[in-house]
């Protein structure tokens, strides 16, 4: 099947200007051209385009990628380092869900701090300017800064 990149962008869910991105980057090889220079795209650029997709949609950055696709291109070699990096992603994941937790925590803290007064009152932005003491939040904020 041959489509021209509206309709790639329909199949996939992708938007042209992001397919145009993933060629200029090297992740999808140049299309052929029509006369009228439209680009043309065959089944395995859809389904490396899908493949591309999936990868995004799991976290993956376009290095991770580009690591990928150049393997299932020329697997020549162990795959004990994608288990690896879908180890550290799922690191990765469970350390943005303890951030988010406490977030959310923190949040429901400050929530229950305003009793609806005048600014002089309240007790969120007390909290906020007074930056509470929250052991977690030092621990992040020293994380952060090295």
């Amino acid at each position: 099947m041959k489509v021209k990149i509206g309709e790639l962008a329909k199949m996939t869910g992708c938007e042209v200007v992001t397919i145009r991105y993933y060629e200029k980057e090297g992740l999808l090889k140049k299309p052929e051209r029509t006369e009228g220079n439209y680009r043309i795209y065959e089944d395995d650029d859809i389904a490396r385009l899908r493949f591309i997709r999936h990868c995004r949609q799991h976290g993956m950055s376009l290095s991770e990628i580009r690591a990928l696709l150049a393997f299932n291109d020329n697997p020549n070699s162990s795959c004990d380092w994608i288990n690896a990096l879908i180890k550290q992603h799922i690191e990765d994941v469970e350390k943005q869900i303890d951030d988010l937790i406490h977030l959310k925590n923190h949040l429901e803290n400050l929530y229950h701090k305003c009793d609806g007064g005048k600014k002089e009152g309240c007790g969120i932005l007390k909290s906020l300017i007074d930056g509470e003491n929250c052991k977690y939040c030092q621990k992040m904020k020293c994380q952060k800064t090295h």
